[in-house]
């Protein structure tokens, strides 16, 4: 502690908390030498995640003609992603590999759905492009973050660093509310410029005698997909933050023993 009574940033240096760091030669060399028992590529919730990505990639391909076949697709691909982490705690098969494919798969496969709404809204494609932005910053500087500090994985948030990001980490099904409900009114975005057919609600009110079923579940999601995007907010900015202490603590270190020297 300092005279007044604050922590000392350069005492809160500490060894990595997962392991010690290896060498990148070396990390290569044992991922080339690994066995077929220990092969983490091919592990359980890997494969799923391998099986993700060419979901995603052929919901791209029907993308711009075949709005059944793409959102069938997409959908399986986005619940399959509660799987892999199940699959992955049930079998012992959690990897850093596997985190970080989830991860990339994830801000992939929504940000190519969100090129596609940028062309066809014209007019709101100044937003899409800023939640892909924001998406892609938040998350990579969290998982950054989330590395310097020692943390396993990015998912273990305390409530001593963010409340929010505590309770939206931690409690599964929270997460899987949200992650669903943001792709949901997305999809819904989507299908809403190939369904113009009304669901006939016209009977309980004027306005809603043209509301299509894809309109119907675009309005509830819609305020996942804002709340969803708070918490990105959120996210960047306590990483910013984090980032910024560790960067303090290192200089402060770094005059500690310049110091020592002298």
């Amino acid at each position: 502690m300092t005279k007044n009574g604050s922590a000392n940033p350069s005492r809160k240096m500490r060894r990595r908390g997962s392991i010690d760091v290896v060498d990148a030669k070396v990390a290569v060399d044992l991922a080339t030498a690994q066995t077929y028992s220990e092969n983490v590529f091919l592990f359980v919730p890997n494969l799923i995640g391998y099986t993700r990505i060419i979901l995603a990639g052929l919901s791209l391909h029907f993308m711009s003609y075949h709005p059944k076949y793409c959102t069938l697709a997409y959908v399986i691909s986005c619940l399959l992603d509660a799987v892999d982490g199940q699959a992955a705690r049930a079998l012992g098969q959690t990897s850093k590999f596997g985190a970080v494919l989830d991860m990339v798969t994830d801000r992939c496969t929504t940000s190519c759905l969100l090129c596609y709404l940028s062309s066809a809204y014209p007019g709101f494609a100044m937003v899409f492009q800023f939640l892909i932005a924001l998406d892609f910053a938040s998350h990579y500087m969290h998982m950054y973050s989330s590395l310097v500090t020692g943390s396993r994985s990015h998912k273990l948030v305390t409530s001593e660093v963010s409340r929010i990001l505590w309770y939206y980490y931690n409690d599964s099904r929270t997460l899987f509310f949200m992650c669903a409900g943001n792709e949901l009114f997305f999809v819904s975005l989507y299908l809403m410029k190939w369904v113009h057919t009304p669901i006939g609600l016209g009977v309980y009110s004027p306005w809603l005698a043209d509301l299509t079923w894809p309109e119907l579940v675009a309005i509830p999601s819609a305020f996942v997909c804002v709340g969803k995007n708070i918490i990105n907010l959120v996210q960047l900015w306590k990483a910013s933050k984090i980032l910024v202490g560790v960067d303090l603590a290192e200089r402060a270190h770094a005059r500690e023993v310049q110091a020592k020297k002298e």
